[in-house]
């Protein structure tokens, strides 16, 4: 087990790898022996990123919305090391009222959270199925399982990653890529925290209706996503793998 979970002579790229989620899978992935390369917009954070990961790590400045430069990037990519795993974490949200959400503020979500996921998929499935061989990870979220309170757009991108990955699944497995969705529970990070700024109290009752109680660490997310990406899941593919303490699968008040 311990051979097959290792991510040896692998190479890893994580969008929105520089904080957050994006920077424990890229930590777990280096951890278990992977070369990662995170990208993101922010040169300082990114820098931050990878001095803390270390040698096992490089960093690139890129907009994932400039779908454009995606089959270049690759190509530069490619000739210095083969991208086996390709995680799709970079997103942003704009959380509103249902009726004061814009056409525009609509696009701008589904630029980032469904359609640079789906090309930049694209992109890195025309490498890997030269080689017969890849793993897309997809990130979803408890959107997609719970009716959440004014996040709408961001709800219909969410789920349409985990359709993506059963899609995928199916399309790209004959040709070795395995393609799975990770859906995210609470996580403590410095969002939720701004989020309960906002709604005093929101924090103990999320961790009042989670069956384990508390919140899911970063790390329970990287751990999670180097499983998906390892020889240890090597016959799972179209999955959404919940990481969320039971609270969506408990009815509990």
């Amino acid at each position: 087990m311990l051979q097959e979970i290792s991510l040896e002579g692998k190479t890893a790229l994580i969008t929105g790898g520089g904080t957050g989620i994006g920077f424990a899978i890229a930590e777990e992935m280096a951890d278990a022996g992977a070369s990662v390369i995170i990208v993101g917009r922010r040169e300082e954070k990114l820098k931050e990123a990878a001095e803390k990961i270390g040698e096992k790590c490089s960093w690139y400045v890129f907009d994932v919305t400039k779908t454009e430069e995606y089959e270049d990037f690759f190509r530069k990519l490619e000739k210095k090391a083969p991208v086996d795993i390709l995680v799709n974490n970079a997103g942003i949200n704009i959380k509103k009222d249902y009726f004061d959400f814009t056409a525009e503020e609509f696009d701008k979500i589904m630029e980032t959270q469904a359609k640079a996921p789906f090309m930049l998929s694209q992109t890195a499935a025309k490498y890997m199925k030269e080689r017969k061989s890849g793993c897309i990870l997809l990130i979803s979220s408890l959107a997609s399982i719970l009716g959440m309170h004014e996040i709408q757009a961001y709800t219909v991108a969410k789920s349409g990653m985990k359709g993506l990955a059963r899609s995928l699944a199916r399309d790209l497995g004959p040709y070795g890529i395995r393609v799975n969705s990770l859906n995210p529970g609470f996580v403590y990070t410095d969002m939720l925290k701004n989020t309960n700024l906002k709604t005093p109290g929101r924090l103990e009752e999320i961790q009042n209706r989670t069956p384990m109680r508390g919140f899911a660490k970063e790390k329970d997310l990287g751990m999670a996503a180097a499983f998906l990406a390892s020889d240890a899941a090597g016959f799972i593919t179209g999955i959404d793998l919940v990481v969320d303490g039971g609270i969506s699968s408990s009815f509990l008040i």
